[in-house]
């Protein structure tokens, strides 16, 4: 039998009365900071309005935080372990040992639009970060998108040298797919949050932006053994009906 979950009140406890412990209470001050960060930036944010929202005192913020640094850097911590499935690497391992370009792209941008979609919060707050110069936004960068351009980039060049890909300098190819998930997401999350320029799933999203992608740089010999392959499925198909 699962166990029955616990839902946190504005006052620190839970709604069967009892006081929360200190893992439970450390997560709560962290989504209290990631939303008002989000709201107002960090230089608008003090330990304690935070305290204050959480319900606590300040010094129960410094309890479990002892800097802010510290504060910022268990956000991205936590973003990173949220789930357990935030390394974008672990994602899409097993496509990539199969050397299966349409699932590499497809997974990743399908699994960024469906974070970004379910915790606009963070990406606020990564803007914030970036225009402030935060410190918040260097982390970020680490700990995430230098590794996504590293991973992505070979695995790139690695169906270059197979012959499969045609010769564009691999960053490229990984910032014109980030680019197109990214702008997305800041259009549902920010510019058009009713859908009304452009409604479409996630999963139809990465689809669509994964054919956008490999079309461009995918060999002629690669696509025409893939389109070959197409119409070969397609004419058993007939066959068999």
């Amino acid at each position: 039998m699962r166990p029955l979950r616990k839902e946190i009140t504005s006052n620190g406890a839970t709604v069967n009365g009892g006081r929360m412990a200190g893992g439970e209470r450390r997560l709560q001050i962290l989504r209290v900071a990631v939303r008002l960060f989000s709201q107002r930036g960090f230089r608008g944010t003090t330990t304690k309005e935070i305290a204050l929202a959480a319900g606590v005192s300040e010094a129960m913020v410094f309890r479990h935080f002892a800097t802010k640094d510290e504060l910022y850097s268990a956000i991205i911590d936590h973003k990173a372990c949220q789930g357990g499935e935030r390394d974008p690497y672990q994602i899409v391992a097993e496509a990539i040992e199969r050397k299966d370009d349409r699932a590499v792209f497809e997974q990743l941008a399908l699994d960024a639009l469906t974070q970004n979609e379910c915790d606009p919060d963070f990406q606020r707050l990564l803007l914030h970060s970036a225009l402030e110069d935060h410190k918040l936004a260097q982390m970020f960068w680490e700990k995430f998108v230098r590794r996504v351009y590293a991973f992505l980039g070979e695995y790139i060049r690695q169906r270059q040298r197979d012959g499969a890909m045609i010769q564009i300098e691999s960053r490229v190819i990984v910032r014109a797919f980030i680019g197109m998930v990214i702008h997305h997401s800041l259009n549902n999350n920010l510019w058009d949050r009713k859908r009304r320029l452009l409604k479409i799933s996630n999963e139809d999203a990465a689809r669509e932006f994964t054919d956008i992608l490999l079309r461009g740089v995918t060999s002629t010999t690669r696509r025409n053994s893939l389109s070959k392959k197409a119409k070969g499925k397609t004419s058993r198909k007939k066959s068999s009906r």
